[in-house]
């Protein structure tokens, strides 16, 4: 790392730059404006395979440089992190050989397609680490100010043990039969459909909240549109399709019943078939003291209830997580001026960055992305034999 304005500079690389890349960019472009941060990151150069239609979201995006290739990333002087917003068929690959080239990490959720790979990339994650280079899953939603405070309040114990969670991610993008075909409905690059794109979220939200892992699950997978016109075009989640058709090899639902580590029942759900939900990432955790409640369609809202309130007046209390004494809220708006989607992706590099200035691990590390991959994959098989209990295999801390 070089100087740069008095604090040491950070090269990134960017691979891919579709929805989650423009998202990744906001960030990186934003946070030095708004968190004095320890380090300056430096948007180097961003990966794309048509060079052209790269160049193109450089420009727009706020790229230095431009790679057709992201092994060339990896011998680039000026490049000290990658991050990866690619599919998940290439995040084992990617991830490996950057950490082997000395270079931080930050991967998209979910952290791989299998087991398999998530467990060599927590492999290659604690060797990297040894010769301090260090590795972050961009679970975005730990961001966001109102759960963060809900994680503190069960730290506090204001809801005392928990006893139960609820947990959905409900979208509807796909509830239209005529929707097309994305990479997103491929198994192959993919992985799985509702469970790990969205399902991933309400697992990791989970495990944050509570401070807990996941010790067994029972699953079901269904899949309501088994065909779908092929895409012309796409843009962001939504496209134009054509007249050919080609099969969807994915879930479009997934649900599940669950035990955390401390025998708590979870119920999980987790669909882009719910119409009129648009991004309904939702969680109620209740305690032997009280419960809290979160809808990220409300994002900037938590509600509280405590039992030892008076009965007269007791109930859910709406708090409106804006005010400074809210974490990060300081560095933005006046109180009662909301936070956006865009703002978690900027917590997400002020974490990041925080944790590589202190020679750090990040989090959700390698292995925490590990674990929620090791709970995906036990709904699925669990899912293939007809709900059977299915143990986690792996419930130890990071």
């Amino acid at each position: 790392m070089s100087e740069q304005a008095g604090k040491p500079r950070l090269g990134v690389a960017m691979i891919g730059y579709a929805f989650m890349g423009r998202a990744h960019s906001q960030a990186w472009r934003t946070a030095p404006k708004f968190f004095d941060l320890p380090l300056a990151p430096e948007m180097t150069v961003l990966v794309g395979r048509n060079k052209q239609a790269a160049q193109a979201a450089a420009d727009q995006l706020g790229w230095s440089d431009v790679e057709t290739d992201w092994r060339a990333v990896l011998e680039r002087d000026d490049v000290d992190l990658v991050d990866i917003c690619t599919p998940g068929n290439t995040h084992a690959e990617i991830a490996e050989a950057a950490l082997a080239a000395g270079k931080h990490v930050l991967v998209e959720k979910p952290m791989a397609n299998t087991v398999a790979e998530a467990e060599s990339m927590a492999a290659a994650a604690r060797a990297a680490r040894a010769q301090g280079v260090h590795s972050m899953v961009g679970f975005t939603y730990r961001r966001v100010p109102a759960v963060q405070l809900a994680r503190q309040l069960v730290e506090a114990g204001r809801i005392g043990q928990v006893r139960q969670v609820r947990a959905q991610y409900l979208q509807d993008w796909l509830a239209d039969e005529t929707a097309p075909l994305s990479w997103r409905l491929d198994k192959e690059l993919a992985g799985s459909g509702a469970l790990g794109d969205i399902g991933a979220h309400a697992v990791d939200l989970t495990m944050f909240i509570t401070g807990q892992r996941f010790a067994g699950v029972s699953g079901l997978l269904e899949t309501f549109v088994p065909e779908r016109p092929v895409a012309e075009s796409f843009t962001g989640l939504h496209g134009t399709g054509g007249s050919q058709r080609g099969p969807v090899t994915v879930d479009d639902a997934a649900l599940g019943i669950a035990r955390l580590e401390s025998g708590a029942p979870v119920t999980l759900e987790a669909t882009r078939f719910a119409w009129g939900r648009k991004n309904a990432l939702r969680i109620e955790v209740t305690g032997t003291k009280g419960a809290l409640a979160f809808d990220f369609e409300e994002m900037n809202v938590l509600n509280l209830y405590e039992a030892a309130d008076d009965a007269a007046t007791s109930g859910f209390r709406r708090i409106l997580v804006t005010e400074p004494e809210h974490p990060y809220v300081e560095a933005w708006w006046p109180p009662g001026h909301g936070l956006g989607y865009e703002h978690g992706f900027t917590h997400q590099v002020v974490d990041l960055i925080n944790a590589l200035a202190e020679g750090r691990e990040p989090s959700p590390s390698f292995e925490d992305g590990l674990h929620v991959q090791r709970v995906l994959d036990a709904l699925e098989r669990s899912a293939g034999q007809e709900s059977r209990w299915t143990q986690i295999e792996d419930t130890e801390r990071s």
